[in-house]
């Protein structure tokens, strides 16, 4: 069968450009070896927001009385609770199934790979071979949980996200190895849950990509929580062979052995792009990434790749926003390339974290003159009303002319609250004219406003 369009994957970049070119009158086919969605909707995104919605009512309900309300023999369903999860990753497959089927998107099951003469070999789960052809053959394979020497993944005690997922029993204690967003959330979830948990983090500090002001508050607000951090120190050696994992750790001090019934192994990714034909049609990859121009082509005509199989952070909305720049440029729209300088990250754990832009640290290498503002939540009424004071917001502006080089934001409810700050960046707007937007009271999003008013020394509320 011939297509305009032929996508491998089906995941937020996959879906999404599925979908965005048959706007655009494409005749489309998708690929998907496994589910409807991909990672993001079934074993990333989406399901861990579930498990972790449920430890924040757990985590209200244990609190219950510092709202002035009363409830008896709180307690948890972990089977129950990993079932919910389940459900809401079911049903969201089960909506991008619709929106394919909408808009007239066939959907090819299956295994793809790429073959030259802009062709595809699918083979299905029984053997089958069915050959595809297309004029635009759109690459969108995803990655999924990178396992290092050390740290073999067996799948039962040293276990990667998927496996964290869906665990059968509630482990009494954890090993997080790995502190970025998929460790810090999976590290909260299981804390709230009562599981002992410990993270070891290789870098000098957690969340190592954040502003270092936000990795310190970070780690102030879990150690409270109850979770044991131990930064600049590595994972040399796991030992399975009893009834848990026993763990060598190196760190400053020297080697030290942590022993827990799971070790969950969050540190990073692997792309998808072995056995998918790229070395037999000669498209160029470097590092573990294709290749390819602002617009996405590879070295190869008719050929493209998007989402965490390309350079560039490897987040859902990111692929999105490439897969249809991507179709919208082989359509002959007018379209910009992409300013990954203004992309949003969020980490989802209590308390959030959300952040835009530069760093204080990497603005003064690039050799800003500053103006930084903070603003924490416990001078906000919203977040004393609401119980949540901790965390703040931290502006950074260039003092000579006013442009907003970067926002980071910790406390409840911010990663709501990021876009704010990606919109102003990508209208060009000036710390001035934040500070005479008016913001409603009360909310969180005051302290916006109130960050950038204390850069500009105009603060009222400090």
């Amino acid at each position: 069968m011939k297509y305009d369009v032929l996508i491998i994957g089906s995941g937020p970049g996959g879906y999404v450009t599925a979908i965005r070119a048959s706007q655009l009158g494409f005749k489309v086919g998708v690929i998907e070896k496994e589910n409807l969605g991909g990672i993001c909707l079934n074993w990333g995104c989406i399901p861990t927001k579930a498990l972790l919605k449920s430890a924040q009512v757990y985590d209200y309900l244990k609190h219950v009385d510092d709202y002035g309300l009363k409830a008896e023999a709180i307690d948890k369903d972990f089977s129950a609770v990993v079932k919910r999860s389940r459900d809401v990753a079911e049903g969201m497959s089960k909506g991008v199934a619709f929106l394919m089927k909408k808009n007239k998107i066939d959907i090819i099951d299956g295994f793809g790979k790429i073959k030259t003469g802009k062709k595809v070999a699918v083979t299905d789960t029984a053997g089958k071979v069915t050959e595809y052809s297309a004029d635009h053959i759109i690459i969108a394979t995803g990655a999924r949980s990178r396992q290092l020497p050390n740290l073999p993944q067996d799948g039962k005690k040293v276990i990667g996200y998927r496996e964290a997922m869906t665990l059968p029993t509630q482990p009494k204690s954890m090993i997080v190895v790995g502190s970025g967003a998929i460790g810090v959330e999976f590290a909260h979830f299981y804390n709230a849950m009562g599981t002992d948990v410990t993270i070891v983090e290789f870098m000098p500090n957690i969340v190592p990509v954040e502003d270092k002001d936000i990795s310190k508050q970070f780690e102030r607000s879990i150690k409270k929580a109850g979770i044991k951090v131990m930064t600049n120190s590595s994972v040399e050696a796991v030992d399975t062979s009893g009834n848990g994992v026993k763990a060598t750790v190196k760190t400053k001090k020297g080697e030290e052995v942590l022993e827990a019934d799971i070790l969950l192994s969050a540190v990073g990714i692997k792309t998808n792009i072995e056995n998918i034909g790229l070395e037999d049609v000669g498209i160029v990859t470097d590092r573990d990434k294709i290749l390819v121009n602002d617009f996405y082509q590879t070295n190869l005509p008719g050929y493209y790749a998007i989402g965490d199989v390309v350079p560039g952070p490897a987040l859902a909305h990111v692929a999105s926003a490439e897969g249809i720049t991507c179709v919208e440029k082989i359509a002959g729209l007018h379209t910009e390339a992409i300013d990954y300088g203004n992309i949003p990250g969020c980490t989802y754990a209590t308390p959030e974290i959300a952040s835009v832009g530069m760093t204080e640290e990497k603005a003064k290498e690039a050799g800003y003159e500053l103006k930084v503002g903070k603003f924490p939540f416990s001078a906000s009424g919203k977040a004393k009303a609401a119980g949540t004071p901790d965390g703040f917001v931290k502006v950074i502006f260039d003092a000579k002319y006013g442009e907003w080089l970067g926002c980071h934001m910790i406390g409840a409810g911010v990663t709501d609250m990021i876009a704010e700050a990606v919109l102003g960046r990508k209208l060009e707007t000036t710390g001035h004219e934040v500070l005479k937007t008016i913001h409603p009271h009360p909310t969180m999003s005051e302290a916006v406003m109130e960050a950038v008013a204390d850069a500009y020394d105009e603060v009222i509320h400090l």
